[in-house]
């Protein structure tokens, strides 16, 4: 069995959260699934290869190993709905983004799910506070940056076609207002097209964990991917990212940037 995680420690105070690149599966769990649900088609597919450049940055990065379907580490431990009235992918998730079965037969009962939140869930989460409260302990304040990638088109789940970044803070909650405004205006200026809390606001890890009134700023940016690589393959295309990467290294950059004179100001 792997480890949960990968962690890169850095010298900066932005943590970068990757919780949906994993791929591996318990090989008791893999048993079961269809073959659809083998495939892993709702992986954030290259995220972590997308966003290397950021520990020459300083970064902190943590990268989960095992498949959302295992378990869904930006779903809260009581899998209470992110988004009301609205598809719900769930914890441990029993139909791809498709409504395609992830299991031959049966699910995942109450037993199972609470097995799956004590070895997956729980250590990648006491990383992740852990990390944040040092970064804020050491540089005043910590940014926590969750990164993930979707299909552009996924009629179960949004009407049309995703902007190409879509960037989330709860509607303002998690984040500093200036420091949301900066990231948003580097992101609009840039060639890729952008949303600012739309179709996706941010999922549990930013809604957690974001808390700007005792320094702690998160934004979540999903991006569509056919900004970065081939859909229909889900081959990495590295023109497109290189692309990609320099709008990335910009919105981290303005990330750090206004983080530091938010600090400033409240002291």
């Amino acid at each position: 069995m792997s480890s949960v995680f990968q962690f890169q420690s850095g010298e900066s105070p932005l943590l970068i959260s990757v919780p949906h690149d994993g791929r591996d599966l318990p090989e008791d769990v893999r048993a079961r699934m269809s073959d659809v649900g083998r495939s892993i088609p709702d992986t954030d597919w290259h995220v972590a290869k997308l966003y290397e450049f950021a520990a020459n940055m300083g970064a902190n990065v943590l990268v989960a190993n095992y498949s959302r379907y295992v378990v869904d580490l930006n779903r809260s431990a009581d899998d209470a709905e992110l988004y009301p009235g609205q598809v719900a992918t769930g914890l441990c998730p029993l139909q791809t983004f498709t409504g395609d079965s992830i299991y031959r037969s049966g699910g995942v009962d109450d037993s199972e799910k609470a097995h799956r939140i004590e070895k997956y869930w729980r250590p990648y989460h006491a990383r992740l506070r852990d990390t944040l409260d040092a970064l804020r302990a050491k540089h005043g304040f910590a940014l926590l940056w969750d990164a993930h990638s979707i299909p552009s088109v996924v009629p179960r789940l949004f009407d049309g076609e995703l902007p190409e970044l879509n960037l989330g803070s709860n509607s303002g909650a998690s984040c500093e207002k200036s420091i949301e405004e900066a990231v948003a205006a580097v992101a609009t200026a840039s060639s890729h097209s952008t949303a600012v809390n739309g179709r996706f606001k941010g999922g549990y890890i930013t809604r957690h964990y974001g808390d700007p009134e005792n320094g702690i700023h998160a934004l979540q940016l999903e991006i569509a991917q056919r900004a970065y690589m081939y859909e229909r393959t889900v081959a990495f295309d590295s023109a497109k990212a290189s692309l990609l990467r320099d709008t990335l290294s910009e919105l981290l950059n303005i990330f750090l940037v206004e983080g530091r004179k938010a600090k400033g100001s409240r002291q």
